[in-house]
């Protein structure tokens, strides 16, 4: 696994208001080292801008992906590069990435947004 891209899965702070973990179901295991990117929907051309790139540590989460002074009230998606966290495992797949779009209502609270990942289904849901 790339050291670089376990760090970067790493540099965050726990305080963030938002969370990501990605466990692979197929393994039973973290899902290590999967690239993730953060957007926010901007008004008033609904384009989509990029907040952070990120990888999932070696637990496969991704604590800090925004700081408390970034969150503000949006349209947020993550997206998660699935088909290159399964080609480096040899493994085909079905989805060659996962978007999860959600709204953000109050910037006080926290979001926790899992993903449980197979080669051939995703869930996610909104955790705690």
């Amino acid at each position: 696994m790339d050291q670089l891209k376990l760090k970067a899965g790493n540099m965050a702070t726990e305080s963030s208001p938002l969370t990501t973990h990605v466990l692979d179901t197929a393994s039973g295991l973290p899902a290590q080292g999967l690239c993730l990117r953060l957007s926010r929907l901007e008004a008033p051309c609904q384009q989509w801008m990029e907040l952070r790139t990120s990888y999932t540590n070696l637990d496969g989460r991704c604590p800090g992906l925004l700081t408390p002074s970034q969150i503000k009230p949006g349209t947020y998606k993550l997206f998660f590069d699935t088909e290159s966290y399964w080609k480096e495992r040899g493994q085909e797949s079905f989805y060659p990435y996962v978007e999860v779009v959600f709204t953000i209502t109050k910037e006080t609270q926290k979001f926790h947004v899992p993903l449980l990942l197979s080669p051939w289904s995703y869930t996610t849901y909104r955790g705690s």
